[in-house]
């Protein structure tokens, strides 16, 4: 059950006034607003690049590639025609970097850049020209670069090397995971 308020005469309100005196109104400051919090982080993200650091770090050399060597990696349960069809070059590139003359440190933080940018500007497929090393003394460094860095991302579902239209041995087409 509701109490209802208690009724204030006329009188005890003006005896009320009477006592207080005069009154001023305070007017309140407007309250700072609210400082936006930190911005999310991809934790996954995070994880997938130190542990692709950590697998690069302990990749076997022997696994060298040939300058003419076709790069090629499905992630497990692509489908086979989405697979043919980027082998093909049958995807519209949204986007492209030419890695070449860069050091290997230099391509390696270059290249994770723009795979990361690609993600979020949502271009699920790229094209990077990475050469065929045949300046390279021994096995192409930029080629296997490419390949050992698209291998351990999380968020590469598949590469092949270019047709000989769009690059051939020398660049490699990415189709990488909008999410």
């Amino acid at each position: 059950m509701k109490r209802k308020p208690p009724t204030i005469s006329p009188e005890d309100s003006e005896l009320f006034r009477d006592a207080i005196g005069d009154v001023r109104r305070i007017e309140a400051e407007p309250a700072a607003p609210a400082r936006p919090g930190p911005p999310p982080e991809p934790r996954r993200l995070r994880i997938d690049e130190e542990e692709a650091l950590r697998e690069s770090r302990r990749a076997p050399a022997d696994l060298a590639l040939d300058a003419a060597d076709l790069l090629s990696y499905c992630r497990p349960g692509l489908p086979e025609r989405v697979f043919r069809q980027l082998k093909r070059g049958e995807y519209s590139i949204q986007d492209e970097i030419d890695l070449h003359h860069l050091r290997a440190a230099d391509a390696e933080a270059l290249l994770k850049q723009f795979l990361n940018a690609a993600r979020r500007g949502h271009h699920p497929c790229v094209r990077i020209v990475h050469g065929k090393g045949l300046r390279s003394e021994g096995a192409p460094v930029l080629k296997s670069l490419v390949d050992r860095v698209l291998r351990h991302r999380g968020d590469v579902l598949a590469f092949a090397s270019a047709p000989l239209n769009q690059g051939g041995s020398g660049a490699v087409l990415v189709l990488l995971d909008e999410r």
